[in-house]
């Protein structure tokens, strides 16, 4: 099984099978357009950019699971992403991405890849880790759920999870790593 075996519903309301991105490096991320991670949409759209002529795509899947941080409509989504922040990588509509109505894309990355726990030195750790524990410590008794928005999955050219990035990592950080996959793809 790889991702390419599943679908999702895009904004325009059509299903598209993940397989259309077969033999490219995805990183696949749950957005919440007003997180305290949502800064990171702006660093997603420069790494899209940089790299999609190499292979590379990035699929947001919004999703309004944590406090309520995405109410909006899905068009409402995509023109707030693309005037805000530039946003032109390919959008899905809102999805859960944990609990009992989980998109079944996330049930599998979640179970390739854990939860490894979050870099307490990011700055926006320090509200979101106390924040977590009083509010919603239910988030963090398994090893393999999302925690929060902004959760990053890196997809090699063959469809297989590679890393899993906390919200608590910025893009730019994980540009090596997708550097290093670009390059083993194009040998």
């Amino acid at each position: 099984m790889s991702i390419y075996t599943q679908t999702a519903i895009a904004m325009n309301g059509q299903e598209k099978s993940l397989e259309e991105y077969k033999g490219k490096v995805v990183l696949i991320v749950n957005t919440a357009g007003r997180c305290g991670f949502t800064y990171q949409y702006e660093d997603l759209q420069k790494l899209y950019d940089r790299y999609k002529d190499k292979g590379f795509v990035i699929l947001g899947f919004p999703c309004n699971q944590f406090d309520n941080q995405e109410p909006d409509s899905n068009e409402q989504i995509q023109n707030s992403c693309l005037l805000n922040y530039g946003v032109n990588f390919p959008l899905f509509q809102k999805v859960d991405v944990r609990d009992e109505n989980m998109h079944p894309l996330f049930n599998y990355l979640t179970h390739q890849k854990s939860f490894e726990g979050f870099n307490k030195f990011h700055p926006v750790a320090k509200i979101l880790i106390p924040l977590l524990n009083a509010k919603h410590p239910e988030y963090l008794t398994d090893d393999y759920s999302i925690k929060w928005n902004f959760t990053k999955f890196l997809i090699d050219s063959n469809g297989d999870v590679i890393k899993r990035f906390e919200c608590t990592t910025d893009p730019i950080d994980m540009e090596q790593d997708i550097e290093n996959l670009l390059a083993s793809a194009a040998v």
